[in-house]
């Protein structure tokens, strides 16, 4: 999928960039990109160029989930190495991983937009590797849980920054297959984790889930350091200015994109930003309809314990194999999704003469509202029965599609209605979804032992069922949301 977005985005050097059309000619000590084909503007970059950056951020996104739920299967081992009981903290090992996704993108998000991405990929990485070598060594559970806070700010830099990249390097209208390719990685990892973990942890011991990650890391931080390229238009043209005012020693020279903000005040200002989109109905509506169903899924991981554990006598490793479900349903939804949206967006386009509107990626959301609460209730009930375990696993499977369909619409509008604070859109996203998945999680044994798994999992469909209408209103409304009082936050 990335081999053919990637090859078509030739096309791309004959238009001209928008930061071009948008600099002032008149003025000499401006600097910008040097006329609509400059080597230097992302957009013009090669395709070999840019099928390797994505490549590479689509890699490191994957391997940061899959560490979210790594020693997910491995659970009670953990808690066994360290005489706990406490099933709660037990779930709090693998969620807190979310909790520090909450938390990085409030000061990720700000640093890229001031710095530049490839920065903070590199540094994030090398810090990623860190601190899953501290869990692997880890001499208590308090201190396991610290650290894996501490890993999961770190890891968020990719999942912060990754649609940000690709919005700075591909059109508008080719970006759906990039956002494909790239949330494969997302989906996918939490997945794997369990997977891996699962056949890992009986082996060689659950420490060794924390060192596979901290080897696989360090493997892509030296990828990172040698291969990743700065693709943030204001970072390109800040160091531009600096190279030309060094040069000429003409102090006055500004880059086109320069706010006239100084760097700490941009800073601070832009830490607020996440925050105050979310002030905005459709950051706020996306955002807490992505973080409901990415909720689910962790929420989903918490019960396999229960149902292939418990019912279905499975080993650590078994029930580990039993996220492939919610993997497969993953590959299937990007896939599909990743083919719709550019079709749907660029068949509605042309309906509507040719104006290409952020609304036009909403419908393939349509089925997410469809497969969520399918998924919910085929997997509570299935497991409620006792049938064979094969079927709610495949009940897990529209689960998986379920989270891509709302995902990944979700995400490329939010970029598409907000290409120049798109790490913040995104950072402001990512907050709230990681949020609710690491806290939710933490209410579902208690939930299951008081409703059971059909009942439980039903409640969780008719949640669902309830944003069913979101995609259809902003369809109708969004433009007029977004050109609204309402959605006017100051940048």
């Amino acid at each position: 999928m990335t081999d053919k977005m990637v090859t078509e985005h030739d096309s791309e050097k004959a238009q001209p960039s928008n930061i071009s059309k948008n600099a002032n000619p008149k003025n000499p000590d401006v600097v910008d990109f040097d006329g609509p084909y400059d080597p230097e503007n992302p957009m013009n970059w090669s395709s070999a160029k840019k099928t390797t950056q994505i490549v590479i951020v689509t890699t490191m996104t994957l391997l940061s989930p899959i560490g979210s739920t790594i020693n997910a299967a491995a659970t009670l081992d953990i808690l066994a190495h360290f005489n706990s009981t406490n099933d709660t903290i037990g779930t709090l090992a693998t969620t807190i991983f979310l909790l520090g996704y909450t938390f990085g993108p409030i000061l990720i998000a700000p640093l890229s937009e001031l710095y530049g991405r490839a920065i903070l990929y590199k540094m994030c990485m090398v810090f990623f590797v860190i601190f899953n070598v501290a869990c692997a060594v880890s001499d208590s559970l308090g201190s396991l849980v610290a650290y894996r806070f501490l890993a999961g700010i770190m890891g968020s830099c990719p999942v912060t920054l990754g649609t940000g990249s690709i919005a700075d390097m591909v059109a508008t209208e080719k970006r759906a297959g990039a956002m494909g390719a790239y949330i494969i990685g997302a989906v996918l990892g939490p997945a794997i984790g369990p997977v891996i973990g699962g056949y890992l942890a009986p082996s060689v011991g659950w420490r060794w889930t924390f060192w596979l990650m901290a080897i696989a890391s360090g493997v892509m931080s030296t990828i990172a350091i040698l291969f990743v390229r700065e693709s943030y238009p204001y970072a390109i043209l800040e160091r531009k200015t600096r190279r030309l005012q060094k040069k000429t020693g003409n102090m006055h020279l500004r880059s086109s994109l320069h706010t006239g903000k100084m760097p700490g005040s941009l800073f601070a200002f832009s830490i607020a930003r996440p925050l105050k989109m979310l002030m905005s109905p459709i950051v706020f509506s996306l955002s807490l309809y992505a973080a409901t169903v990415y909720a689910y899924l962790y929420l989903c991981f918490t019960t396999f314990d229960i149902v292939f554990y418990g019912q279905y006598n499975f080993n650590s490793s078994e029930a580990g194999l039993a996220a492939l479900g919610v993997g497969v349903g993953s590959v299937f939804g990007c896939i599909i999704c990743g083919v719709a949206a550019n079709a749907v967006s660029k068949s509605l386009t042309e309906k509507h003469g040719g104006d290409p509107k952020p609304e036009y990626r909403l419908p393939p959301m349509i089925l997410g509202g469809l497969c969520t609460p399918i998924g919910l209730f085929w997997y509570g009930w299935s497991a409620h029965a006792k049938v064979h375990w094969i079927v709610p696993i495949l009940g897990t499977v529209f689960i998986g599609m379920g989270m891509v369909f709302t995902y990944m619409p979700s995400a490329m509008y939010l970029v598409d209605a907000y290409t120049t604070h798109a790490a913040s859109v995104t950072a402001a996203s990512t907050i709230f979804r990681c949020l609710l998945g690491a806290l939710l999680p933490l209410a579902g044994p208690a939930m299951y032992d008081a409703l059971g798994l059909g009942w439980g999992n039903s409640l969780l469909g008719f949640i669902s069922i309830v944003f069913f209408p979101v995609p259809f209103v902003l369809y109708l409304y969004g433009e007029r949301l977004r050109n609204s009082k309402l959605s006017k936050v100051e940048f």
